[in-house]
């Protein structure tokens, strides 16, 4: 494993262009950030308490947060040396175009401009316990690969993302605008949740081969190949029903069965063996989803 200290030591010809921050990123993520906040204001919506400013709040922290853990990860998966031999999108330490110090601090700005929406939310609301839900989010988004034993090393990734991606960020956005929360609010956090686990699982399916080999144990690593693709298939169908579930109370939601056509490619290319950069499309085809299926579901709950 590359020294960390020998790493972070500053370097003239290591300077990456806007298109390359851009494309670290992670743009094609930003629907993982985007979906909860539309699907916790659509509930709070039904609650009869949607606000435009505690939302637009919610949204930036949801994409702060996105965009520093993207960051996050690509340094300390690129100091770790697991991102050396990558098919997936582009790394900025990994490649050698920036110093990792450099990309660890643009994680930390993403994060404090998260930090300052979020004291803005709490301010707004009066709910101070919200502190803790931020911090904690913070934290968990740093030592995902961060650290000096990070969970998304050892197969509990899915569950970072489920609980504050989904749960946390759907539930978190329609109490901070209702007060409270509502059954349907917790089915569009499993929806919102189950579907933004699988593009994570899609995105470590791509990774299996390199994981592996890197003593990364993701939860593809450790369910091998064939029972992750069983899984990502699992978790789009949960994802759809939970959104469907919310349709005996809220009939509009049903409007999200005209997001289906949109996982037939993504499990097509799953379910048939694709590796490697045949799996890059599926991200992006399940963030689409993932982004279909909150924005439908949102409008039928608000109607």
């Amino acid at each position: 494993m590359p020294d960390p200290d020998e790493a972070l030591r500053p370097s003239d010809e290591r300077r990456p262009t806007a298109a390359q921050w851009l494309s670290a990123a992670r743009p094609r993520t930003l629907p993982a950030a985007l979906t909860p906040v539309l699907v916790g204001t659509g509930a709070a919506a039904a609650l009869g308490g949607a606000r435009a400013v505690p939302a637009v709040l919610a949204l930036v922290v949801a994409l702060a947060l996105q965009v520093g853990v993207n960051y996050a990860n690509d340094y300390s998966d690129g100091v770790r040396g697991t991102d050396a031999e990558r098919v997936g999108p582009f790394r900025l330490v990994g490649s050698g175009a920036a110093e990792p110090r450099t990309v660890r601090d643009a994680a930390f700005a993403c994060f404090a401009v998260a930090g300052l929406a979020g004291l803005a939310v709490v301010a707004l609301t009066q709910h101070w316990w919200l502190l803790l839900v931020g911090a904690a989010s913070v934290a968990a988004a740093w030592y995902y690969t961060g650290g000096k034993r990070p969970y998304g090393y050892a197969g509990f990734g899915e569950v970072f993302v489920f609980v504050f991606f989904g749960l946390v960020a759907v539930l978190g956005t329609t109490y901070v605008q209702a007060g409270r929360v509502s059954g349907a609010a917790l089915a569009g956090a499993v929806c919102v949740g189950s579907l933004a686990c699988a593009i994570l699982v899609a995105n470590n399916l791509r990774d299996v081969p390199t994981d592996a080999g890197a003593g990364k144990r993701t939860l593809a690593v450790r369910l091998g190949e064939a029972r992750t693709r069983v899984l990502f298939a699992v978790l789009v169908a949960v994802g759809v029903l939970a959104a469907l579930g919310t349709a005996p109370w809220h009939p509009w939601a049903l409007l999200v069965l005209l997001a289906l056509p949109l996982a037939v490619r993504p499990l097509r290319t799953v379910l048939g063996g694709a590796t490697g950069r045949a799996l890059v499309p599926v991200l992006s085809g399940t963030g689409l989803l993932e982004l279909a299926t909150g924005a439908l579901l949102a409008l039928g709950l608000a109607l």
